[in-house]
């Protein structure tokens, strides 16, 4: 370990507070940031003198779980899909079915309506895919700009802001409960003008955690006001948008198949109606899970993707355009 990977984590490991405020954009038990400076939990990032307030990990990881049962099973590093987790981790939230079947790509859309009174709802999407169970692979389609831009038509702008200095420094934070942080930062996103909604922008936290056997958990969560002088200086701001929760988890359930539960609970801000925007937010991630299943069930694509990890990594570094963005 470098005297510079040294100074990082102890830099986080002082900066590392009990957390007392609440927080604008929680509305679970404990809140994941505080505005209170001198409580914060920070690291640096990789711009100097610009310092990320990372989140209460156990908080995060604990909203994670509850509503995403294959999530919960990735994190205890439990085999099976869907309903081994369903079985393992039963719930007392109630669900909304909306879309899906059997017989469809993605086979369950459920919704919880005004979820933890944030006005918007929480939708989790099921599918399950063939192909090798590749996090790393699937977290492109969320983080790359040119991948994005196959399946999200609104999609303008992802850009990674301000990438942790040193991932080791989160693993301490995370005191290496819930998987190998691989990827952390800041991103800024834009959307596009439609008919229905202007564009929108967001700030977000976003990491990714790979665990034993190929498990993989895509999180991110929306940075608070406090956090405003991180947005781009140069980009007139437009209207706020705020992803509260963000998970998407994919669990091996074979040699070459793997079942994807992806969560979000987005605030799409201004005065629209949520009937207007959920029917949007749907298409578009099914739009998505389409786009994986082609992509994963090409020999040819995939083939990089299944190299040892270090040489991923090293096309993920050379080829990478920005850090994940949630819809």
């Amino acid at each position: 370990m470098t005297l510079l990977k040294r100074s990082t984590i102890i830099a986080i490991v002082l900066s590392t507070k009990a957390l007392s405020s609440s927080s604008l954009v929680s509305a679970f038990s404990m809140p994941m940031f505080t505005e209170q400076r001198a409580m914060q939990r920070t690291t640096p990032s990789k711009t100097d003198g610009v310092e990320i307030e990372i989140p209460d990990f156990d908080e995060l990881f604990g909203r994670i779980r509850e509503v995403s049962p294959l999530a919960a099973m990735a994190i205890d590093g439990q085999d099976g899909g869907f309903d081994v987790a369903d079985q393992k981790y039963p719930s007392n939230l109630k669900w909304k079915k909306i879309g899906g079947n059997n017989k469809q790509l993605v086979h369950k859309i459920e919704k919880i309506d005004n979820f933890q009174g944030l006005g918007c709802p929480l939708v989790r999407f099921r599918s399950s895919l063939k192909g090798p169970c590749v996090g790393m692979k699937f977290a492109e389609f969320i983080m790359n700009f040119d991948e994005r831009a196959m399946w999200d038509p609104q999609i303008k702008q992802v850009d990674e802001i301000y990438p942790i200095y040193d991932v080791d420094a989160a693993n301490i934070a995370m005191d290496f409960k819930y998987g190998d942080c691989k990827r952390l930062g800041v991103g800024y996103c834009q959307t596009k003008s439609n008919p229905i909604v202007d564009g929108r922008e967001q700030l977000i936290l976003c990491g990714i955690q790979n665990m034993p056997n190929k498990r993989t958990v895509i999180w991110g969560t929306e940075l608070e006001e406090w956090h405003n002088h991180l947005f781009p200086e140069d980009i007139p701001r437009s209207t706020r948008s705020k992803s509260h929760l963000f998970a998407t988890t994919l669990q091996p359930t074979g040699p070459d198949s793997f079942d994807v539960e992806y969560i979000l609970q987005l605030e799409v801000g201004g005065s629209l109606p949520t009937f207007l925007t959920t029917p949007i937010l749907v298409e578009t991630v099914k739009g998505m899970f389409k786009y994986a299943e082609k992509t994963f069930g090409n020999e040819e694509i995939m083939a990089p993707w299944i190299r040892p990890e270090e040489e991923i990594e090293d096309v993920m570094i050379a080829e990478r355009h920005s850090l994940l963005m949630p819809l």
